[in-house]
């Protein structure tokens, strides 16, 4: 009878000690995070592949979906999300959603080195097989930054280029963003084709710049002094022509550059997804080359008649716009006088969009 005391507040001490341990485990300030979230990709992982097995497309599927949205909260890698989204994509492929089996399969294929090779070679052949059924939109935004939407939705991460896969029909593409004139471009995608945009975004003019409020202000009177003979040359008209002609100049050949550098940016990102599908530089000079090959070259060609077409209205207006100021400086030399005070005076100015000479003072 006296060992029953002993032996109830030994079996109260092991449950106080157990308990203590209990919530010490629950509160371990250095458990590793993130771990619940791989034991829950692991488990979706193995009804997915048992599902794969079974033939069981649908529900391998939506197992596989599942393992990719948890493997970006869990310490996964670019490999081991890469080879997820591969499988995602085949299961897609089986099920005929070609558009769905395009974007995951193309999304693995980013990180190609990491996968096996078994499986890199089944995830070109599917984004083959998906891309004759759909049609592949390359899309390049500037400034990169502006939020794009397709067929009203939105792709919610900007960046400079798109490679985006889409049904079969009419779509239509538009960027925004904030300060900026809103940009709109439709187009019929075709099945198995590849069709290019560029979304270029102009900036909205500001209130109150300085040229606005120059532009409101009346011009002051002339002084009443005796008007001076009228020079033989007509220097006013051709001031403002020259005027004119240098900012018309300066104008069309930053358009035609910033046009080229668009297309070279195309070209290098089309360039990037057909060497992820195995072209090399000596691709396009086989006898069987890819209709792709055309395309390339023309868009090389337009980009380089662009940049010649730049470079000589740039120093075109450059020639106007010096030839221009060199006549108010040489004004006196031309017709034997000195210039009249308070003339016109010449100042060359530049803005994000606009490059030219602003002329003030009384003609």
């Amino acid at each position: 009878m006296r060992r029953a005391p002993r032996f109830l507040l030994l079996c109260v001490f092991l449950g106080v000690v157990a308990a203590l341990e209990g919530v010490a485990s629950a509160q371990d300030p250095y458990e590793v995070a993130g771990t619940r979230e791989t034991s829950t990709v692991e488990g979706l992982l193995r009804r997915a592949r048992q599902a794969r097995d079974a033939g069981r497309w649908v529900e391998a599927e939506a197992a596989y979906g599942h393992a990719l949205k948890a493997a970006d909260a869990a310490w996964t890698t670019d490999a081991e999300r890469a080879e997820i989204a591969v499988e995602l994509g085949l299961c897609e492929l089986a099920l005929g959603r070609y558009r769905d089996a395009a974007d995951h399969l193309a999304q693995g294929l980013r990180h190609r080195d990491g996968l096996r090779r078994a499986l890199r070679e089944r995830a070109e052949q599917g984004l083959l097989q998906a891309e004759r059924r759909v049609a592949t939109l390359y899309l390049g935004v500037s400034p990169p930054d502006a939020e794009v939407y397709v067929d009203g939705k939105p792709l919610g991460r900007p960046a400079p280029t798109y490679e985006l896969f889409l049904e079969p029909g009419p779509h239509t593409v538009r960027a925004e963003l904030d300060g900026h004139a809103e940009a709109v471009s439709a187009f019929d995608g075709l099945a198995g084709k590849a069709t290019s945009l560029t979304l270029k975004l102009r900036r909205a003019p500001e209130r109150g710049a300085p040229g606005a409020a120059s532009a409101g202000v009346a011009r002051p009177a002339a002084p009443s002094l005796p008007s001076p003979a009228r020079p033989a040359l007509p220097l006013t008209e051709l001031r403002i022509g020259g005027t004119a002609l240098a900012t018309a100049a300066l104008a069309a050949g930053t358009v035609f550059l910033l046009r080229a550098d668009v297309v070279h940016d195309n070209l290098a990102e089309r360039g990037v997804v057909f060497r992820r599908r195995g072209w090399t530089s000596s691709t396009c000079w086989w006898p069987n080359a890819p209709s792709a090959c055309a395309e390339l070259r023309n868009d090389a060609a337009e980009r380089d008649l662009l940049a010649t077409l730049g470079k000589v209205a740039l120093a075109t207006g450059a020639v106007f716009g010096i030839a221009t100021a060199a006549s108010f400086l040489a004004e006196g030399w031309i017709l034997d006088e000195a210039p009249a005070r308070g003339g016109v005076r010449v100042a060359p100015s530049a803005t994000g969009t606009q490059v030219g000479l602003v002329l003030q003072g009384a003609w």
